[in-house]
C-alpha cells in the first residue's frame, strides 16, 4: 500500500516547535509511519521554483490536510492572503479529508484575518484545542486512527467481521444461502425456516456490519469470492518426489466459498493417494480405505481454510508428496495455545469466529478444540505416525503418508479392479511410488488438466450427474467404465452426492434406480 500523505499548515514561525514535534512522531511511531508520509516545507530541498507553488502542488497530491491555526495570520500577498489561507481553500476545495487544529482559548489577541479564518472551518469542520505540542500530538494520532479505522485500513475486530469493500446483496447466492439453512436446520436444529430471505439468515449470522456485508458473508456465500478476496483460494500441488520440483505433474488453484474451497481441496487429495480395498470375507460390501484417513485430510484443510490470516496476501498452499501430506496456511496461533497444546484438548479460538460459526452449523468444524486430536488418533488407528504441527510466519500441518511410499500397512490389498471373470485384487508392494499413483488414483476434480477434451474437464461429479440424468439405472461399474474411474472411485463420489442431499437411490440395489435433487445440494 502506498503511504498517506499528510501536508501540515501552519505559520511556520508560529509553529515551528510543534510541527518539528509532529514529524518526528509521525515518522517514529511504528504505526504511524506504517501508513502515513508527512511532508513538511522545511525539508524540501532549494529550488527555483516558488514556495507558494510548492505548498500548493503538495496540497493537490495529499490525502489529508492538517491545519494549525493559531494567533498569527502570516505572510500577505498582494491579494491580502496569506499561504495558510490559500492552502486551507486548496484542500476545501479539492474536498481533501481535513483536520484542524487549535492553539489557545479564543481572544483579541488573534489577528482578525485568523479569527475569520477559524469561522470558516468552524462552519463544516470539527476543530480540536491543544495547549501543548504532547496534546496536539495525541489529538492528531487519534483523529488519524478513527480515519484509519473508516477505511477500514485499520481493525480492531476479526477481519471476519469487518466490511467488504463494495459487496452488495446481488453479488451473494441467494440459492446457496437457501441450501445453507436447509443443511443446518438437518445438521444442527438450526432454528430460521427455510423460506427466510437471505437478508434475514445475514442479520441471524451476525453478517452484516452497519447494514453492509462482512468479509465473511463473501466468503461464505459469494458468487464469485475472489473478485473481492484474491487471495482465499486455495492452491494444490501433487509431485511425485519429497521435494518442491518442476514439472509439476499436477497443480490446481480452486476458488469458490470456503466451503466449496474445502470439498474442492479435499478431493484433490483423496484422488491421489492409494485405496486400499480389502475382501468380502466378514461383510458382504468389500471394506475400503484411503492410506491417509479422509478425516484427518479434511480436518488438515478445514482448519487451514477456517483459521488463515486473509489478511496476508498468501493462498492456502495443499502439497502431496511422496511421503507426506502438507498444508500450509498464513495464520497464527492466538495465544495461549502453542503447538504443544494442540496435541490434548485445548480451547477453542477461532481467528475468524463468523466464518466458524457457518462452517460449525454445517458440520465441517465442531468448535470443541477436539479436530487436531482426532486427527493425532485417525492417524495412530491407521498406523500412520502423529501428524505434525508448526508454528512460525504462519502455520503447517505435516501428515506422514504409510511407508513413506504412499502404502498403506494392514490387511487390506492396495487396489481392486473388476474383470468378466469377477473381482480380481492385487498388490502393489515393491512397485514405485508413481506407478502405484497412477493406478490407484480417482480423477476426482482435475478441470484444468493440459490435454484434456471438453468433457474429460468437466468435474468428475458433474459427469455423473449428467450420466445418471440421461440413464438413472446406471450402475457404478457402468458409471466407471464410461467415466474412465475405478468403481471405488464412482463410489466415493456416489456416497459425497448422496451425502450432499443432491442424489438418492430407490429400489432394490442392484435393479433400483438414481433420481436427482438438485434443490437439496448443501454447498454454497
Amino acid at each position: 500500500m502506498s503511504p498517506i500523505r499528510i501536508f501540515i499548515s501552519s505559520v511556520q514561525r508560529e509553529f515551528a516547535r510543534e510541527r518539528e514535534h509532529l514529524r518526528d512522531y509521525l515518522r517514529g511511531d511504528p504505526l504511524m509511519r506504517r501508513f502515513f508520509e508527512v511532508f513538511l516545507f522545511e525539508d524540501v530541498a532549494a529550488s527555483d521554483r516558488r514556495p507558494d507553488e510548492v505548498y500548493l502542488d503538495e496540497v493537490e497530491g495529499c490525502e489529508i490536510y492538517v491545519g494549525l491555526f493559531g494567533t498569527d495570520y502570516g505572510f500577505e500577498d498582494a491579494h491580502g492572503i496569506s499561504p495558510t489561507e490559500r492552502e486551507f481553500d486548496r484542500a476545501t476545495r479539492l474536498e481533501k479529508h481535513r483536520l484542524i487544529f487549535l492553539k489557545g482559548p479564543d481572544g483579541s489577541d488573534r489577528h482578525p484575518k485568523m479569527r475569520a479564518l477559524i469561522g470558516r472551518a468552524q462552519a463544516g469542520l470539527v476543530r480540536k484545542r491543544f495547549a501543548t505540542s504532547a496534546e496536539l500530538v495525541s489529538g492528531l494520532y487519534a483523529a488519524l486512527v478513527q480515519y484509519l479505522e473508516a477505511r477500514q485500513l485499520l481493525r480492531f475486530g476479526p477481519f471476519d467481521a469487518a466490511r467488504c469493500s463494495g459487496a452488495t446483496l446481488d453479488d451473494l447466492n441467494a440459492e446457496g444461502m437457501y441450501r445453507f439453512i436447509r443443511v443446518a436446520r438437518r445438521s444442527r436444529q438450526f432454528p430460521l425456516p427455510e423460506e427466510t430471505p437471505p437478508a434475514d439468515l445475514l442479520r441471524h449470522l451476525n453478517l452484516l456490519n452497519r447494514g453492509r456485508l462482512t468479509n465473511a458473508a463473501v466468503l461464505l456465500f459469494g458468487r464469485a469470492p475472489q473478485r473481492f478476496l484474491i487471495s482465499s483460494e486455495v492452491k494444490c500441488a501433487h509431485f511425485h518426489g519429497t521435494e518442491v520440483a518442476k514439472p509439476i505433474p499436477s497443480h490446481q488453484v480452486y476458488k469458490g466459498t470456503v466451503f466449496e474451497l474445502v470439498d474442492q481441496a479435499v478431493d484433490f487429495v483423496m484422488s491421489k493417494i492409494a485405496l486400499a480395498v480389502g475382501t468380502r470375507a466378514e461383510t458382504v460390501q468389500a471394506p475400503v480405505a484411503y492410506e491417509i484417513p479422509k478425516e484427518v485430510v479434511t480436518e488438515a484443510i478445514v482448519n487451514a481454510v477456517a483459521h488463515r490470516d486473509y489478511t496476508d496476501n498468501s493462498s492456502v498452499q495443499v502439497m502431496l508428496f511422496a511421503d507426506r501430506l502438507e498444508v500450509m496456511n498464513s495464520g497464527r496461533l492466538p495465544p495461549p495455545l502453542t503447538v504443544e497444546k494442540l496435541r490434548v484438548a485445548h480451547q477453542s479460538l477461532p481467528a475468524n469466529p463468523l466464518i466458524a460459526e457457518s462452517m460449525y452449523l454445517l458440520r465441517y468444524i465442531e468448535k470443541m478444540g477436539t479436530g487436531t486430536v482426532d486427527m493425532i488418533r485417525r492417524c495412530t488407528e491407521a498406523n500412520l505416525p502423529e501428524p505434525e504441527f508448526e508454528a512460525g510466519a504462519g502455520f503447517i500441518t505435516r501428515v506422514r503418508r504409510s511407508g513413506g511410499k504412499g502404502q498403506r500397512r494392514g490387511s487390506c490389498r492396495a487396489t481392486s479392479q473388476e474383470t468378466q471373470g469377477g473381482r480380481r485384487e492385487t498388490t502393489q508392494e515393491g512397485r514405485d511410488t508413481t506407478q502405484q499413483l497412477a493406478k490407484t488414483t480417482q480423477k476426482t476434480g482435475d478441470t484444468t488438466q493440459e490435454g484434456s477434451g471438453k468433457a474429460d474437464s468437466m468435474p468428475t461429479r458433474d459427469r455423473i450427474l449428467s450420466l445418471l440424468r440421461s440413464d438413472p439405472t446406471l450402475t457404478r461399474a457402468a458409471l466407471a467404465s464410461r467415466i474412465g474411474i475405478t468403481p471405488e472411485g464412482v463410489k466415493y463420489h456416489l456416497d459425497k452426492l448422496r451425502k450432499a442431499g443432491r442424489i438418492r437411490h430407490v429400489g432394490p440395489t442392484k435393479k433400483g434406480r438414481w433420481e436427482i435433487l438438485e434443490s437439496e445440494s448443501p454447498r454454497s
